[in-house]
């Protein structure tokens, strides 16, 4: 491998062969869909995806991978960064995977949670330990800020571990595959306000709803949503959080 891994992109490439044919069975392509691969590096996925999509467009920052991809009529590529991305550019019901750096994980997934509505699923290698935190329930260790503005926008699965040792270099982390499904709206009529409020709740996670929600919150409107005062944010699904959200919007800031 002559290219050199660069830390500021969050570069490890996947190369086990076993994970890279579960990771596309478990995309399933078929040479209709509209796909589009986050970070294809140096093609693990890439030509795999080629061999059945009609075609594919890519997301690449890097202009030295760019240059090492494969050149292929089916094949658009789009140097970017894909957290300045606009997916909606490439159309509806857009099928998105990729290895995604690390580094960026997180803003990157919130980036694209605002293109929900142009997406059909996403498939993605993640550090184990944010796929875990996506996929929580409530009242667990791993349940956050995270899971709750994803699963009010998303459902999520974890499909598969994958073993440090599967990448070049190897990632000092245990990485997982996710599968996330777009979701009808659950109705936050205020989404600014909804955002605000998971927010500040989780920003004090050993601190009660009666300290952290003072702002939004009183004695009584506690009582009138059923909501115990003395529960922590980590006790609330995300419908709670939708109900809070929107209680007495109008009057409510």
């Amino acid at each position: 491998m002559s290219h050199i891994p660069r830390k500021r992109f969050g570069q490890n490439f996947l190369q086990d062969r076993q994970i890279i044919a579960r990771i596309i069975d478990a995309i399933r392509p078929a040479p209709s869909d509209k796909m589009v691969e986050i970070g294809p590096g140096l093609g693990a996925l890439t030509l795999p995806l080629l061999d059945i999509l009609g075609h594919l467009d890519v997301i690449e920052i890097d202009r030295d991978l760019i240059e090492r991809l494969a050149r292929d009529e089916k094949l658009t590529i789009h140097q970017a960064d894909a957290l300045k991305f606009d997916f909606s550019s490439l159309g509806k019901n857009l099928r998105v995977a990729g290895n995604l750096p690390y580094n960026i994980s997180t803003p990157l997934l919130f980036h694209l949670s605002e293109f929900a509505g142009s997406i059909r699923d996403m498939h993605f290698m993640l550090q184990k330990e944010v796929v875990d935190r996506m996929t929580a329930a409530p009242s667990t260790h791993d349940y956050g800020r995270l899971s709750v503005m994803l699963q009010y926008r998303f459902d999520m699965e974890k499909c598969f571990e994958v073993q440090p040792e599967c990448f070049y270099p190897a990632p000092k982390v245990h990485s997982a595959i996710v599968r996330m499904i777009p979701l009808e709206s659950l109705g936050a009529q205020d989404h600014g306000r909804f955002s605000n409020i998971v927010l500040v709740a989780f920003s004090q996670r050993r601190k009660t709803l009666r300290n952290t929600l003072k702002t939004f919150l009183t004695t009584e409107d506690f009582e009138a949503l059923e909501i115990d005062p003395q529960a922590r944010a980590e006790n609330l699904s995300v419908s709670d959080f939708v109900r809070i959200s929107n209680y007495h919007l109008p009057h409510k800031m």
